[in-house]
This record gives structure tokens, sequence and C-alpha cells, in this order.
């Protein structure tokens, strides 16, 4: 201690380090910013081309600047196709996402409470088959859907899109169970002392301990179902039942000319609830996946 006081006295306190220029930091960040300008552009062009003449969109691709200005693409479009004004489309890819995400938050929640707290015969390998169909591609089992879903007389309803989801998400599940075996068993423990059975403890204890995961299950699962293609496209056979997705398809017609501009305009009011949920609940996607990998 002596000798430290020494070294002080007679050298004096040390200098605060500057924050010196360091190319690698310049490189790091025109990196970011060049990365970030390539993932944006296409946004940055479909933005621009939605005020842009149907005829000329492709021809003038290099431009950013429209020449003229066609404000109109956007109430041609909200006037809707095929017999039925935009917002029929979007109140239809409302039901699908509402419904689709509540069903699969609710009931993979109660799975996953169930792989993570209760033990019972054969758990690790229903476990890992749970996990087998997280590889299992669509298109295995689009044709046994289809038909299962046709003997039921569902074509043509939203309840092929909307009903499986109530069944347990898998990728959901593995989420969840991660996150509840971080929590300790000591509170079931003493909500068990407290008189509380299975489902006392998932409701009054596990249920607001996993809000996070709860959170980050349903982002997920609104924009993989807002943008949804192909389960409309099997099931859905009238226009006033079409979600956005498959609506903005109707924009293009092969025996004519397709109206580029209005389908463009639509697309990026499309784009104006994913990009509002993601603004808002940003915080809960970076929570819940970090909080999941601690363990």
């Amino acid at each position: 201690m002596e000798t430290v006081s020494a070294k002080v006295a007679v050298n004096g306190p040390e200098p605060v380090k500057s924050k010196r220029f360091r190319p690698r930091n310049l490189f790091y960040h025109l990196f970011t910013a060049g990365l970030a300008i390539v993932m944006l552009y296409p946004v940055i062009w479909l933005l621009i081309s939605s005020f842009k003449e149907s005829t000329s969109i492709f021809s003038t691709a290099h431009s950013l600047v429209p020449d003229p200005w066609i404000w109109s693409n956007y109430s041609e479009g909200w006037k809707g196709i095929a017999g039925q004004p935009f917002l029929t489309f979007i109140k239809n890819s409302l039901i699908i996402v509402v419904l689709s995400t509540a069903g699969a938050v609710i009931s993979s929640a109660l799975i996953a409470y169930g792989f993570a707290r209760i033990p019972f015969a054969g758990k690790n390998f229903w476990f890992a088959c749970m996990m087998l169909t997280m590889m299992l591609p669509h298109e295995v089992v689009m044709i046994p859907q289809y038909i299962l879903f046709a003997k039921l007389g569902w074509i043509n309803t939203f309840k092929p899109i909307v009903v499986p989801h109530w069944f347990g998400y898998p990728f959901f599940i593995f989420l969840m169970v991660q996150f509840i075996r971080t929590i300790p068993v000591d509170l079931d423990e003493a909500a068990k002392i407290d008189g509380c059975g299975r489902f006392g403890i998932f409701f009054k204890v596990i249920l607001p301990l996993i809000t996070p995961a709860l959170a980050t299950s349903a982002i997920f699962s609104f924009y993989w179902r807002w943008e949804d293609l192909i389960n409309p496209v099997l099931y859905l056979n009238s226009p006033d039942l079409y979600p956005v997705s498959l609506a903005l398809k109707l924009f293009l017609d092969s025996e004519s000319a397709s109206n580029w501009g209005a389908m463009f305009a639509m697309s990026v009011v499309s784009l104006l609830p994913v990009i509002i949920i993601f603004f808002i609940f940003q915080k809960y996607i970076v929570e819940g996946i970090s909080t999941t990998g601690l363990k």
C-alpha cells in the first residue's frame, strides 16, 4: 500500500484514456450500414414503386424517384378486387391470425408445462417425437391433411387453417419447455402447500413467469400466419374468405395487364401491421429467446 501511494504521489494520478480512432471500428460501422442498406433496399423499392405507373415500374426499376407520382394506386388498391374491398381481406387475415395465434400459444403452454413439470411414462420418448416433427416438411403432410379436412367438410372455411394450431406448435413447445425449466421447482412446492393443484400451479405460478416466452411465441405466430399463402390457396375458394396474402395475387392477371401499382400499394399497407407489432413487442422477442438460452 505504501509503495502504491508513493508512486501515485510521485507520478500523479493516471490520465484517463481517451477513445482513439480505430480503423476496425470504422470498418465495422461501414459494414453494418452497408448491410442495413442491402436488407432495406427491397422494402424501399417496394414503397417507391407503389407511387409509379404500372407500365413504368419495371422499365424504371433503377430509379428511386417516381415520375410522375401516382397517388391513386392506394385508392384503387383499397377498392379491392374480385368484387371485394381490400378491407374484407384485412378482416379475414385478422380473424385467421388472432384465432391461430391464441390457439398456438395457449395449447403450446399447456403441453410445455406437462413436459417440463409433470412426470409420466415415456415422457422423453414423446418429447423426442415432438421435436422430430419440427424437421418434418409441410409438403409431406399436405395431401393427407387435405384429404382429412375434405372428408370433414371443412374446405372453403377457416377451420383447416385455424384448428390445427389449437393442438400445439412444436417450436413454441420447445421454447416454453426450456423457459419453464429455468423456474425453481420450489415455487411449485410452495403453491402445493397453499392448496394449488396442477392447473392452479400452471395458471398462478408458471404462466405469469413465462410471459416473455408467451409474447415471443405470439409474435412469431402472428408473422407466420399473416404471410401464410400455401394454406389459403389449398383450402379457400371464395374471394370473400381470402386473406391479404392471397388477395394480393388477384391483382396479377395473366390474360390482361396486371395492376402492379395497386398491388405494390396494398403490399405496403399489408406490411404496416407487421412493422407496428415488431416495434411494439421487439423487446419480448429478444428477452424470450435470450432468457431461454440461459440454462
